[in-house]
């Protein structure tokens, strides 16, 4: 890649690191914030869902929005928009701007993120460059993560508005440069592809499919938010799940009628899409499932702070070494379904070592499992990002990436939900809150459900993703997911919980660490 491609590729880049290392300060923040607005543990809890909802509830309609209003166009307007709202976060003296500020970020990134996923499937050549590409991106992702914690951390301790502020100081620079660089024609040669105008059409834009599927998005993300509460208002989970399907139905009856769909059904039954995005949801779910049951490990029973807690978590962003580097040598040679395959297996034996966890591990104890979990995800994830697109064609590569995201999204908040569902019926009858030895009991029964994920993932990997050496189409570009990667719930999983604040069965885990 010459030197402008290279640019374009660091400013792409930098997107997904700042929506990592966004979610990420704000996370280890949101115990300081609690305390100096005096925020009621529901609110404090919100501040975080708030993003989880808006992420999730508008990836998959703002995959498809890049792919007919213009990739460069929504990539600018909704870059625009994350810093005007994050910057408004940090202004904020009452907890419902807080909320306002954080859903519209979370949307905004919805927008965002598949714009410049597809921007980079549209720039880059097919084969070695662009998988190359993706890879650099999806590291970068788990890199702006993990240092995300640690800078989360620092900022903290000087003030956390500056969580905010950091942000808007990142985003305004990604602007500047973006709107230098993004290319109106993209970097190779035919016009008619180009990434940045809009695919040209003269039918109008499925207004009812992207209402429902909008709202049916956010009451699905809801109702996964809720499953954190165990059987505490089972009802309104109900409720909500019942309401998100029933949208569903419907969407799928616009999408079959309308002559212009928001998104063409044919593609779900591309089997290497939508067993990758199976795939995602399973691997990233039981990763941040993981993470999540380790911070509060490390935090309730051992006592460590929110900062010694980050540092000791940066060992798992190896893989923003290991995916440009490593991954690429593995994929050209094995293929990725076999690479993506690897990285199942090595997440099955990372989380299985950390099973028996004792009372008193020390550090050296716990960091097999630490490295080979960041080695798996360097492994699995940028591969389920070329598997993802395999395929499709260029004027669906948005509808791909928001597919991606969506389920990424998804099974990120389904881990924590799942591994805060068991730990609250493993504590149940029990003082587990006062009895640390129930308490690490309940979170090593909480700690199956990444083991059982990841397991359930390798034998998907193992039956359905088959490698392949080159792409097997003109027009099928490859992408990754974030977050947000793992983002969204990543806010989540990292929240640092104050030391003497365990989590009981019904709490949301947000809630938890927060309290």
């Amino acid at each position: 890649m010459g030197t402008r491609a290279w640019a374009l590729l660091l400013v792409l880049c930098g997107t997904i690191f700042l929506e990592g290392i966004d979610v990420a300060m704000l996370a280890v923040a949101i115990p300081s914030i609690r305390s100096d607005l005096g925020l009621p543990t529901d609110t404090a809890a919100w501040v975080m869902s708030a993003y989880v909802l808006g992420y999730a509830g508008f990836t998959l309609l703002g995959g498809r929005a890049a792919d007919l209003l213009g990739r460069r166009r929504m990539f600018l307007t909704w870059l625009t928009v994350f810093l005007a709202f994050s910057g408004l976060g940090g202004f904020a003296t009452e907890g419902w701007t807080l909320i306002v500020a954080r859903f519209v970020t979370g949307v905004s990134a919805a927008f965002m993120t598949p714009a410049a996923l597809s921007l980079i499937t549209t720039s880059y050549e097919e084969g070695e460059q662009r998988n190359k590409a993706l890879l650099v991106f999806a590291g970068t992702a788990a890199g702006g993560f993990s240092l995300g914690l640690v800078i989360g951390g620092l900022l903290t301790q000087l003030g956390w508005r500056w969580v905010f502020f950091a942000p808007v100081l990142l985003a305004g620079a990604l602007l500047v440069a973006a709107v230098r660089l993004i290319p109106a024609m993209p970097l190779t040669e035919e016009p008619e592809k180009s990434p940045g105008r809009p695919r040209r059409r003269t039918e109008g834009f499925d207004i009812l499919g992207a209402t429902t599927a909008a709202a049916a998005m956010l009451l699905a993300a809801y109702a996964v938010i809720r499953l954190e509460h165990g059987l505490d208002g089972w009802r309104l989970t109900a409720g909500a799940a019942l309401a998100a399907t029933t949208l569903l139905v419907v969407f799928v009856a616009v999408e079959r009628r309308t002559p212009t769909p928001l998104v063409r059904l044919g593609i779900l039954r591309t089997g290497s899409v939508i067993r990758a995005d199976l795939g995602a949801l399973l691997f990233v779910g039981a990763f941040f499932g993981f993470q999540f049951v380790l911070t509060l490990y490390l935090q309730e029973l051992r006592g460590w702070s929110s900062l010694q807690t980050a540092i000791a978590l940066v060992v798992l962003g190896c893989d923003a070494i290991l995916a440009p580097t490593l991954t690429p040598r593995l994929v050209t040679r094995f293929g990725h379904g076999k690479v993506i395959l690897g990285g199942f297996v090595l997440a099955v034996v990372a989380y299985g070592l950390f099973l028996p966890v004792g009372m008193d591990w020390s550090y050296a104890a716990m960091f097999p499992t630490l490295i080979i979990a960041g080695t798996a995800f360097a492994l699995a994830y940028g591969p389920l990002t070329i598997a993802a697109t395999e395929g499709v064609a260029e004027s669906e590569q948005g509808l791909a990436s928001g597919l991606l995201h969506t389920f990424t999204q998804f099974g990120s908040a389904i881990g924590i939900s799942a591994v805060t569902a068991v730990y609250g019926l493993a504590s149940s009858g029990a003082s587990a809150g006062s009895d640390p030895d129930a308490t690490l009991s309940a979170f090593r029964a909480a700690l199956i459900v990444p083991v059982a994920m990841v397991t359930l993932g390798a034998l998907l990997s193992s039956f359905g993703l088959r490698s392949r050496t080159t792409p097997p189409t003109a027009g099928a570009p490859i992408g990754p997911a974030v977050l947000a990667a793992p983002t969204t719930a990543a806010a989540t999983v990292i929240a640092a919980a104050p030391a003497d604040a365990v989590p009981d069965a019904s709490a949301n885990p947000t809630r938890q660490a927060s309290s």
